[in-house]
């Protein structure tokens, strides 16, 4: 399956873009906000992608983040998780490279207009630190309105609990 957008594609994982995706984990805003572990190897990366490729078991939805004139060259992920009773959580990252042109927030809203349409999701949120605002800006462009803040929620790259903006949209919104 691919979705498209205007200057967006979101495209199945493939073993090829193992690499790029072993860069992206090197990036420090992505080891801080989207930690991955300590062993970040080729074979691991390798393993992340094969996961995210495989939605058997109805649990998530992965997609690559491509532009549409270079689909082979990943750009960052967009996933649906925790997919249970018509809710998910949203979840993203860009390549320092593609940051800054509205990608992230296109991603997250195609994703999220697929996943009511699609799989008749009824409610999906979207957390990210306080601390991290750019996160903050995918979540309003992309059309989720802000419900509140969740204290200390979540341990990030830097081993420290952070308290959390929680956004959601509804499919009646």
């Amino acid at each position: 399956m691919e979705l498209n957008g205007p200057g967006l594609l979101l495209r199945p994982w493939q073993d090829a873009d193992a690499p790029a995706v072993l860069d992206a984990w090197h990036d420090p805003a992505i080891a801080q906000w989207n930690p991955q572990g300590d062993a970040l190897d080729l074979a691991t990366a390798r393993r992340w992608v094969r996961w995210r490729a495989d939605w058997s078991g109805g649990g998530h939805v992965s997609l690559a983040v491509a532009d549409p004139t270079d689909p082979d060259t990943m750009l960052g992920s967009v996933s649906l998780h925790r997919i249970q009773g018509g809710d998910a959580s949203i979840g993203y990252w860009t390549v320092a490279a593609a940051r800054g042109r509205g990608l992230a927030s296109a991603a997250v809203a195609r994703l999220t207009g697929w996943a009511f349409e699609d799989l008749g999701l009824e409610r999906i949120e979207l957390c990210h630190a306080v601390a991290n605002p750019a996160s903050c800006r995918v979540a309003e462009r992309a059309g989720y309105l802000a419900e509140g803040t969740l204290r200390q929620s979540h341990r990030y790259g830097d081993g420290r609990r952070y308290d959390e903006h929680l956004h959601a949209r509804l499919v009646t919104d």
